[in-house]
C-alpha cells in the first residue's frame, strides 16, 4: 500500500495537524515504506510458531512472598498529628 501526498494531507486534517506540501511528500514516502514493510511481515509463514511474551527464553526471578518487616502501624500512628479510625488525617489543600 502506498500513500500519496493528498492522502497524507487528508489524514493530517482529520488529526488536526498542520502539514505543508514538502512535509506531506516526505510523510507519504515514509508511511508507504512502513506499510510495505508490514505487508512483507504479513507474508511471512508463521504456521506452527507459538506466541512469545518475550524474545528471550527467560523466566523472571521472583523473591518468595513472605513478610520481611513487622507490623508497626500502631507505632507510626502514635506519632501522627491526627488520625481517625486508623487513617491519617491531613489538612485540606484544594478547596
Amino acid at each position: 500500500m502506498s500513500l500519496n501526498s493528498d492522502e497524507v494531507r487528508r489524514i493530517a486534517q482529520l488529526a488536526r495537524l498542520a502539514v505543508d506540501d514538502r512535509e506531506a511528500e516526505g510523510f507519504a514516502a515514509g508511511l508507504s515504506d512502513i506499510f510495505d514493510f508490514v505487508e512483507a511481515l504479513d507474508a511471512a509463514e508463521i504456521g506452527g510458531v507459538e506466541p512469545m511474551a518475550h524474545p528471550l527464553d527467560a523466566e523472571q526471578r521472583l523473591r518468595p512472598d513472605a513478610v520481611t518487616e513487622p507490623d508497626q502501624r500502631e507505632l507510626f500512628q502514635a506519632i501522627a498529628p491526627a488520625i481517625d479510625g486508623g487513617l491519617y488525617l491531613v489538612p485540606r489543600v484544594i478547596e
